[in-house]
């Protein structure tokens, strides 16, 4: 496996990992009632662990055996930070060498610049990941503690602090309530919030914040388009669902703000939900539609086209507008390889969105409105709903499940794995111009 390229490597250790965790899920030791979970359902929920997004068939607090949601905690682990993170860290605990393509994989699979950074890499994000984690779970479990005890305030801590962080979006309150029990709690909103900010904006940023004084322009880029679409989602959702009698109407003022910006943070491919999301308006679910594809940023626990490209087709579009030739972020020109493949990404995301609700469309009996929320939740690894993931037929939840690993490899990523390797240069033909436009 190991001699493949690493974008094949990526796509297999998904893979592999959702297969394992689909036949633990499935077995009786798994569901609290001590019977087997149907295999497709077993499947679906830890594809959906697995790539961090949160969509569940099963009522994950009330199903599922102590067992089963530790399967799930590791499934989200091992998404959030990838397989073959976990692959490379065990092969350093053991004092072995790092063959190259592993350290390939590693670049591809984390946005890293250089192979020779893998190792600092490495040993960082793990520090950071379990000291975050835990300081998370502390603070909750301290707010869960005195409500639920000791043993159940513990598993409610540590694991929606291993979801947050992940921004996989799994909750344990029973009947699919996710954290709307929680929706005025200012402890729990933050708390959340803070876990799926850090880990959505990238390792590789959280360790510039850390350890040096001027940010690289990844950063700066990243912490600029995280800041602008929560700022601007929190004040577009208070603004369009202030009055609705369903959502905020009955909400004091304060309460209002808490909400809102709690549901500007979470499309952000993190998937908690303080509200229910099927009595939105359309115009706020158009928004938050939105947020989910746009999602998290490069090397973090997200999925979505990220923050970077989207930041980059708008510095393209602005400079074309201009007649610049280059595009400039930061006072820094952008090498035009990145541009296509933020181009080609956006397209092939947005190609496979389409296809999957036109499918869907034609194989459901929900609207269009449910059907493109739930796609564009798949795909940006989220995991809200307007609550037709259980209804859906076997078909369609397959296809959840396609959308969802998609999303978390990347289509660019899949691409270049499926693609066929040209083993001869071709020569570059003559230059031609065609209109456009």
């Amino acid at each position: 496996m190991l001699r493949l390229k690493p974008p094949i490597i990526i796509a297999l250790s998904f893979f592999l990992v959702i297969l394992v965790g689909g036949i633990l899920l499935s077995l009786p030791l798994a569901s609290a009632h001590g019977l087997p979970t149907n295999f497709l359902d077993a499947c679906f929920t830890a594809n959906s662990a697995t790539c961090v997004t949160g969509l569940v068939t099963l009522d994950t607090g009330v199903h599922f055996s102590l067992f089963g949601l530790v399967v799930i905690m590791g499934l989200m682990q091992l998404g959030g930070l990838g397989y073959m993170t976990f692959s490379v860290f065990m092969v350093l605990v053991f004092r072995q060498k790092l063959f190259i393509s592993q350290k390939l994989a590693i670049r591809e699979a984390l946005n890293i610049y250089s192979t020779k950074d893998v190792i600092m890499v490495m040993k960082r994000i793990f520090t950071i990941v379990f000291t975050i984690e835990g300081i998370g779970a502390l603070i909750l479990f301290l707010r869960w503690w005195p409500e639920l005890g000791v043993k159940k305030g513990l598993l409610y801590a540590v694991f929606h602090a291993v979801s947050a962080f992940n921004n996989a979006g799994f909750a344990l309150p029973a009947k699919f309530a996710n954290l709307t029990p929680y929706a005025t709690d200012l402890v729990i909103n933050l708390t959340i919030t803070s876990l799926i900010i850090i880990g959505g904006i990238g390792f590789m940023v959280i360790a510039d914040i850390l350890e040096h004084k001027r940010l690289s322009l990844h950063s700066k880029i990243v912490l600029l388009v995280t800041t602008l679409l929560i700022a601007i989602g929190t004040i577009v959702f208070f603004t369009l669902e202030h009055n609705n009698p369903n959502t905020l109407g009955h909400f004091t003022l304060h309460e209002k703000v808490l909400v809102s910006y709690f549901q500007a943070v979470t499309p952000r491919t993190a998937g908690f939900n303080t509200i229910d999301i099927s009595l939105l308006f359309n115009p706020t679910l158009l928004i938050t539609m939105f947020l989910m594809f746009v999602g998290a940023s490069p090397g973090g626990t997200g999925g979505g086209i990220k923050t970077t490209t989207f930041a980059l087709i708008i510095a393209t579009i602005w400079a074309t507008l201009r007649g610049d030739k280059n595009t400039i972020l930061f006072n820094r020109r952008i090498p035009a390889e990145t541009t296509r493949r933020a181009f080609a990404i956006t397209f092939l995301s947005l190609t496979a969105v389409a296809i999957a609700i036109f499918i869907l469309n034609n194989l459901e009996t929900f609207g269009l409105m449910e059907i493109g929320f739930e796609v564009f939740s798949a795909f940006g690894t989220v995991g809200l709903s307007m609550g037709i993931t259980p209804y859906l037929s076997s078909l369609g939840k397959m296809i959840i499940m396609l959308v969802m690993f998609i999303g978390r490899v990347g289509p660019l990523t899949l691409m270049m794995a499926l693609a066929i390797e040209q083993r001869e240069a071709r020569a570059i033909p003559p230059k031609e111009g065609i209109s456009i436009g």
